[in-house]
């Protein structure tokens, strides 16, 4: 299991989940961040420090939130 960024970062990009990632999980995409689940370590960093409370436990990402799950899969499939 991951966390998962979902649709309060589009275009607010604050950056400090990638200064906190001790792992380099996260990248940076065209309108917001995506997180590598095959390379989070479940840490909890990210989402301490998100400013816009946009990232979540991929088994808590909320219902209307859920389409970021494969959003960041898809993601990094495509890179």
């Amino acid at each position: 299991m991951a966390f998962v960024i979902t649709s309060p970062c589009i275009n607010e990009k604050s950056g400090e989940c990638v200064e906190v990632c001790p792992v380099d999980c996260i990248e940076e995409g065209k309108d917001m961040f995506y997180i590598d689940p095959d390379i989070c370590i479940d840490c909890g960093a990210c989402e301490a420090v998100c400013p816009v409370e946009a990232i979540y436990m991929e088994d808590e990402v909320p219902e209307e939130e859920e389409k970021y799950i494969d959003l960041n899969r898809l993601f990094f499939e495509e890179s």
